[in-house]
């Protein structure tokens, strides 16, 4: 197992997808107080052609929430373009093959499955907080993140969102033969969720709260509000992992 995540890690740099994951997620990092620094003067330089248009424009000041907000905005991009450099994580391997010597061999299917689900996992964690964390030097460093409250349990909520969908591409990528059909799996389950959540007491339980993190910022909710979502993001994700074993198991490589 050991080996197959270095494998795993070694292959993310050969194939150049861990470097360009790393680029996007450290430019979103940076692109967030970039918006938020850049937008008083945007508006100002535009204030004539809004004047001639008879729109009114008043002077604009930012501060850390509004790096904040655009953080939260751009991380669901992120994510996604994270699932799709890693949605063929198992499906390259069934079409080349590569996996049938190491079975052959004798190691246990479910060690694979694990190595790669860890790798994933960690990978995205690093990602992920790579971009939180440039995100917070430059807001700590142009204006004061003390503005915004419960900022790390904030963050941790969409990281475990992402966990969860992560959960899901390991669980499709055992069914299916093609990366495309992996993505097709996890949109049909976000869709399923957003059906759900038009219920006003679903939606308050339901993965999907995980990624609406500006009230706690905003000190509008409460950490309490989201106790309930990400257990149930834990559980799910971990049944995932489990129904993944067997799949994989009697998977045709």
């Amino acid at each position: 197992m050991k080996a197959f995540l270095k494998k795993e890690w070694m292959e993310g740099l050969r194939t150049g997808r861990t470097g360009i994951l790393l680029l996007l997620f450290a430019l979103f990092g940076i692109m967030n107080p970039a918006i938020a620094k850049l937008t008083p003067w945007l508006i100002e330089t535009m204030s004539e052609s809004f004047a001639s248009a008879g729109i009114v424009t008043t002077a604009v000041t930012v501060d850390a929430m509004f790096s904040w907000m655009q953080f939260y905005k751009n991380a669901p991009m992120a994510l996604l373009l994270f699932l799709l450099l890693s949605s063929g994580s198992f499906t390259a391997e069934y079409q080349k093959g590569t996996l049938i010597p190491t079975v052959a061999k004798g190691l246990p299917r479910w060690k694979i499955l694990a190595a790669k689900a860890l790798a994933l996992s960690a990978l995205w964690t690093a990602l992920y907080f790579l971009c939180y964390g440039i995100t917070y030097g430059y807001n700590a460093y142009f204006w004061d993140n003390h503005i915004a409250a419960h900022l790390l349990f904030a963050a941790a909520c969409y990281w475990m969102f992402g966990i969860w969908l992560l959960a899901l591409l390991v669980l499709f990528s055992t069914l299916a033969k093609t990366s495309s059909q992996v993505l097709l799996g996890i949109g049909a389950a976000a869709i399923a969720l957003y059906a759900l959540s038009v219920f006003p007491k679903c939606s308050k339980i339901l993965p999907l709260k995980l990624m609406d993190a500006m009230p706690l910022l905003q000190s509008l909710a409460s950490p309490q509000d989201y106790y309930a979502p990400m257990a149930l993001s834990g559980i799910t994700a971990l049944l995932c992992i489990a129904l993944s074993i067997p799949c994989f198991n009697r998977k045709y490589l």
